[in-house]
C-alpha cells in the first residue's frame, strides 16, 4: 500500500464503541472516515459532526460505490462473525470488536474468508496496550518469574438495570452471548496472551441478581490447568453492588509474585521478584466512560494505529484473528461446562 495514502475506514454500529472508533479514526492523520452505518436511529445521535456518507444497513453500505479499505464492526456480539464475512467477501479488511464470533466455528468461518480473500482481520483487544500489560508480557517472555505455578484472574463488576434495558440486545443469548463474552473477554485475552491455552476446566456458575434481565449467569468460579504448565482460576461477577470492584491478575511464580489490579487491571499492586527492580511505568489510560457504567481502558487509538501500520507493512496485527478465535474457544468451553451443569441440575 502507498505509504502516503490515507487508509479509508467505515464504521458499522454507532453505539458507544462505534462512536469511539469514529473519533479515533478522525483523529489519526493517516486515516480517513468515509462512512457510518447503523440500523438504529437512536444510536446515530451525536454523529452529526462527521461529514460522511451514512447508511442504514450493511448491505446498503457494501453496495455503495465508495472506496473503503477497512470496515470496523461495532455491532452487537452475535452479528460480528456474519458481518465480518460479508465485508471480507467484498475485498475489504475488517476490524472486529470483541468477540469475533459467539462460537469457535463462527470464528473459523471468518478466518477462512480472510485467507480466501487475502485480507486482514484485526481483533479488538485494547487492554494489551495498557502499560502494566506491556510490562508483564515482557516479564513473562523473559521468564523473570521462572516457572509459573498459579494464576488467579478476578473480574468483579457492576451491571444493573441501567445497563440491561428492556428491548436492548445486552443480556440476550443470541446477540450478547454471556458475561464472559461481553464484560470479561479482554481479561481472558490477557491471560491467554501471557500463559497460553487451558485444559481440565471445572466450574460453578450462579445467577444472583440478573434472573429477570439476562438469559445467562452473572457469576462463576472456574479452575483449569495451563497446557504449558501451572494452574489457574477465573472468578467473575457482574452482581457487584453500586460500582465496579476490580479486574486483577495475580501470578505466583518460581522466583516471585506479581499482582496487577485496580478496577480495570491498570495498576501494579505487587511486584516481589528476587533480584528484580520494578521499572516506572507510564500512567494507564482511564476506562471508557459510558455515563452510568464504565468499561475497559480507552486504548482504541492504539488499535487504529496498529491497523494503519500493519496495512502499510510497518508491523503486524497486535491481536490477530487466530488469537481472537482462541479467546472465544476458551469461553465456549467454559460455557459448555456451565450448560452441562445446568442440564444435570434439571435431570435431578
Amino acid at each position: 500500500m502507498n505509504e502516503n495514502k490515507k487508509i479509508k475506514f467505515a464504521v458499522i454500529g454507532c453505539g458507544h464503541i462505534g462512536k469511539r472508533h469514529a473519533e479515533m479514526i478522525s483523529g489519526n492523520n493517516e486515516a480517513e472516515l468515509v462512512a457510518l452505518c447503523d440500523s438504529n436511529e437512536k444510536s446515530v445521535l451525536g454523529i452529526e459532526k462527521y461529514d460522511v456518507d451514512f447508511f442504514h444497513s450493511i448491505e446498503e453500505l457494501l453496495a455503495a460505490n465508495i472506496e473503503i479499505d477497512v470496515i470496523n464492526i461495532c455491532t452487537p456480539n452475535g452479528l460480528h462473525s456474519e458481518q465480518a464475512s460479508l465485508v471480507l467477501d467484498k475485498g475489504m479488511h475488517v476490524v472486529v470488536e470483541k468477540p469475533i464470533g459467539l462460537s469457535k466455528a463462527k470464528c473459523e468461518d471468518v478466518i477462512y474468508k480472510a485467507l480466501r480473500n487475502n485480507k486482514q482481520v484485526f481483533a479488538v483487544m485494547q487492554n494489551r496496550y495498557s502499560p502494566p500489560s506491556v510490562w508483564i508480557k515482557d516479564l513473562i517472555e523473559k521468564r523473570v518469574l521462572g516457572d509459573i505455578f498459579m494464576v488467579q484472574l478476578n473480574c468483579y463488576w457492576n451491571r444493573d438495570s441501567r445497563y440491561y434495558k428492556k428491548g436492548g440486545w445486552k443480556g440476550t443469548h443470541d446477540l450478547d452471548g454471556g458475561t464472559l463474552y461481553t464484560q470479561f473477554s479482554h481479561f481472558i485475552d490477557i491471560m491467554y496472551w501471557l500463559f497460553g491455552d487451558v485444559e481440565n476446566i471445572q466450574g460453578k456458575f450462579k445467577d444472583f441478581t440478573h434472573k429477570t434481565s439476562t438469559d445467562f449467569e452473572d457469576s462463576g468460579f472456574v479452575s483449569f490447568d495451563f497446557i504449558d504448565g501451572g494452574m489457574g482460576s477465573l472468578n467473575y461477577s457482574t452482581a457487584v453492588a453500586n460500582q465496579n470492584l476490580e479486574s486483577s491478575i495475580t501470578i505466583i511464580g518460581e522466583k516471585g509474585s506479581v499482582k496487577i489490579g485496580g478496577q480495570y487491571m491498570n495498576e501494579v499492586e505487587v511486584c516481589n521478584i528476587d533480584g528484580y527492580e520494578m521499572p516506572e511505568l507510564e500512567e494507564a489510560n482511564p476506562p471508557n466512560d459510558y455515563g452510568p457504567y464504565k468499561g475497559s481502558a480507552a486504548n482504541h487509538h492504539f488499535i487504529i494505529e496498529n491497523v494503519i501500520d500493519t496495512l502499510k507493512e510497518r508491523t503486524t496485527a497486535t491481536t490477530n484473528a487466530l488469537e481472537g478465535l482462541k479467546v472465544v474457544d476458551i469461553i465456549e468451553r467454559i460455557y459448555d461446562l456451565r450448560d452441562e451443569n445446568l442440564l444435570k441440575k434439571k435431570e435431578l
